[in-house]
């Protein structure tokens, strides 16, 4: 694929999947997922919207950082939470990561090219706060502050086990029971519920990254 056309065509994913975090209420996982690896999600199915090329990351990004908590759907929200608008540097980080989704999943890939799960993670803190983080997932879920389940707020780390041998999968809290992450071979950077589905069985930890 030449660059022209894997810009158009990441781009037209990108966006297709932000108009789709802000129309639906939340994304469903599937009941059973088999063949799950260590950086395994489920993914919705994306379909293309047609944006100007001339687009560049940085523009997407500061245009989703001046409405960012539009994105943020409420949908499996308790009753009885209250929504938090995301500001500050939480709102830096989430307007980096969602600028990202669509971009394709890559073995070890810490670049727009392709990320895998802690190449997202770290790529989004360098370039949205100036943090350098550890390389792999088990080595970030060492970083920052621990934080209970319940307290999560938006920019938090949230860590999985997909297997038996401790932490191999993280994504980016991005509120409201939903992270942004990248998932497996064959999918794209997307959002999938935390509370319920594949990933709620598979939650071990979440950090809080100092300055957040």
């Amino acid at each position: 694929m030449t660059g022209k056309n894997f810009n158009r065509s990441f781009i037209r994913a990108a966006l297709a999947a932000v108009l789709a975090l802000a129309a639906i209420p939340a994304f469903a996982d599937p009941a059973t997922t088999a063949g799950m690896g260590a950086d395994s999600a489920d993914a919705p199915s994306d379909s293309r919207a047609a944006l100007p090329e001339s687009m560049s990351l940085s523009d997407r990004a500061l245009m989703l950082a001046s409405d960012i908590n539009r994105l943020i759907v409420p949908g499996s929200r308790p009753a009885n939470a209250t929504a938090t608008p995301v500001t500050g540097r939480a709102q830096s980080v989430l307007a980096r990561a969602f600028a990202l989704l669509g971009t394709p999943y890559r073995w070890g890939g810490t670049s727009t090219e392709g990320f895998d799960c802690s190449g997202l993670v770290g790529y989004v803190f360098r370039n949205a706060l100036g943090v350098e983080l550890p390389r792999v997932a088990r080595e970030q879920a060492q970083t920052g502050m621990q934080v209970e389940r319940s307290q999560l707020t938006a920019g938090d780390l949230v860590f999985f086990s997909t297997h038996s041998s401790g932490v191999d999968h993280v994504g980016i809290y991005i509120g409201d029971g939903k992270f942004l992450h990248a998932p497996r071979t064959g999918r794209d950077v997307t959002v999938s519920q935390l509370d319920s589905g594949y990933w709620n069985g598979k939650f071990v930890q979440a950090r809080r990254v100092a300055g957040i």
